[in-house]
């Protein structure tokens, strides 16, 4: 894998998590395990990134404020000038404050999730506090939102930091000005928009894997 392949002994690393990067954490644990690598420090993005992470005898601690050399994740939707929506596996909160403190963040993904416009395809998830929750909905609304909570197996998805998932659709074009307004809307806690935040992706398509570089 193209991403793992950045990984340097001795690197502080951000997990990311979902389908691509469970792939990823495999193969940094087989190189580990095999003694190509040595010296990781890594924080997950998710409980369950952290679970298999630790299975496979990778360093896994808490987040503090040390940079990471390199965190590698994936993505829902990934623009031309690469910004993402992020979120449909619900970790958004922990990958976001994980890669915001990331030199470079690096994308996986299949070449479905390229879209022309971010919102194209994907919902943007929007992680909301679970108290008073019918009225944060409301505040979203009134902002053009339409969508509804997240459910799992008939009842509400609720993330590892115990809050709730609501799937919206907006018709704006100003994503830094949506951003901007969304994390000032109370009982909003963070946005699956991840804008101007990674480096390169590596997607794959039936052709071979592109490396896409964020335009300067």
């Amino acid at each position: 894998m193209r991403a793992v392949a950045l990984v340097r002994s001795g690197m502080h690393l951000g997990l990311g998590t979902g389908s691509t990067s469970r792939h990823a954490i495999l193969e940094l644990g087989r190189k580990v395990a095999a003694g190509e690598l040595a010296g990781l420090t890594c924080v997950a993005t998710s409980q369950a990134s952290g679970v298999l992470a630790r299975s496979l005898g990778l360093d896994v601690g808490p987040l503090t404020p040390q940079p990471f050399d390199l965190a590698i994740d994936g993505a829902d939707e990934i623009s031309p000038q690469l910004d993402l929506i992020k979120g449909l596996g619900g970790a958004l909160v922990r990958e976001k404050l994980v890669e915001v403190q990331a030199r470079r963040l690096v994308i996986i993904a299949d070449h479905t999730k390229l879209v022309s416009r971010l919102g194209e395809k994907a919902p943007l998830p929007i992680e909301v506090l679970s108290f008073g929750v019918d009225s944060s909905l409301e505040r979203l609304r009134r902002l053009g939102a339409v969508g509804e909570l997240r459910r799992a197996g008939g009842e509400f998805y609720v993330t590892d930091n115990g809050n709730l998932i609501f799937d919206a659709r907006f018709g704006a074009a100003d994503l830094l000005g949506l951003e901007r307004t969304l994390k000032g809307t109370l009982g909003v806690v963070e946005t699956g928009l991840f804008l101007g935040m990674a480096e390169r992706a590596f997607v794959a398509a039936p052709d071979g894997v592109r490396e896409l570089v964020r335009p300067e």
